[in-house]
């Protein structure tokens, strides 16, 4: 489990156990593959080559057609990654860095003498909100529910791939 933190419990106290239609609150096995599917707002988590657990309603950068390729381009990134560290104290209900840019996306950044950005987080809603924010309204992150981003949290580890596709 991640950072420690047992959330089992308070999951099943307030009722939250179905993330993204299944109406287990059974613990999950150990996520390998995060798939991001951007156009259908879907994130999948697969263990050992089956699908365990979807999360729907994921939002995106503020332009979320097509890679992310400079820093400010409100752009969610496209390729495979990993999730490389967890970020507890972050302005948002939790986050998960994701390793962009990769050596590809850093040398198209340097043909333009452009920066790729970074700091392309999985995370939770902004901390002192109510709810869910509308719409895709991210700077490039993926943003799920507070409920949503408490399971990621637990369920998936340092080194994880993550496949984000268009």
């Amino acid at each position: 489990m991640r950072r420690g933190i047992i959330l089992a419990p308070l999951l099943l106290l307030f009722g939250i156990g179905s993330f993204g239609g299944s109406a287990s609150a059974e613990p999950l096995p150990p996520i390998d593959l995060v798939r991001v599917h951007k156009a259908d707002r879907r994130m999948e988590l697969w263990s050992g080559g089956q699908r365990v657990r979807v999360i729907e309603h994921i939002q995106l950068g503020d332009q979320p057609i097509g890679p992310k390729r400079f820093e400010g381009d409100e752009r969610t990134p496209e390729g495979l990654y990993r999730i490389d560290w967890g970020n507890a104290q972050s302005a948002y209900h939790l986050s998960l860095h994701i390793s962009y840019p990769n050596e590809s996306d850093s040398a198209y950044a340097a043909r333009y003498d452009r920066s790729p950005g970074g700091m392309i987080m999985i995370h939770g809603q902004p901390n002192g909100l109510a709810g869910r924010a509308k719409g895709d309204w991210t700077d490039g992150c993926i943003a799920v529910s507070d409920a949503e981003m408490d399971m990621l949290w637990e369920s998936v580890a340092d080194g994880t791939a993550i496949e984000i596709l268009a």
